[in-house]
């Protein structure tokens, strides 16, 4: 009989609250603010903060950082608005900081 495997998630490098499932990984290609950074297509257990506009590598964006629900840990931004045609795939996207997530389940 097959052993049952849950979902491979990234927890809060912090407090290790379940933020974000591995199969929700659109890139991890991006750049954060303090190196290598993941998009993924959805978040869980996450706080969004205020909206502000921040010109990124990218151009000029509208983004909301986004907090771990439990300790409150910056993780990384959404993207609200992509002000560029050739962005727009961004908007309702997380990016995590690889930095700041562990992996769980693996």
């Amino acid at each position: 009989m097959a052993e049952l495997v849950g979902p491979r998630v990234y927890s809060c490098c912090t407090c290790r609250n379940h933020v974000c499932l591995h199969d929700d990984i659109i890139s991890k290609a991006f750049q954060g603010r303090n190196g290598r950074a993941f998009l993924f297509s959805h978040a869980m257990n996450v706080v969004v903060g205020a909206k502000e506009d921040r010109h990124l590598m990218t151009g000029l964006h509208t983004v909301a950082d986004i907090y771990c629900n439990d300790c409150r840990e910056v993780l990384g931004w959404k993207y609200v608005r992509a002000y560029e045609e050739t962005q727009k795939y961004k908007e309702g996207k997380f990016i995590f900081e690889k930095s700041k997530i562990v992996k769980e389940n693996w």
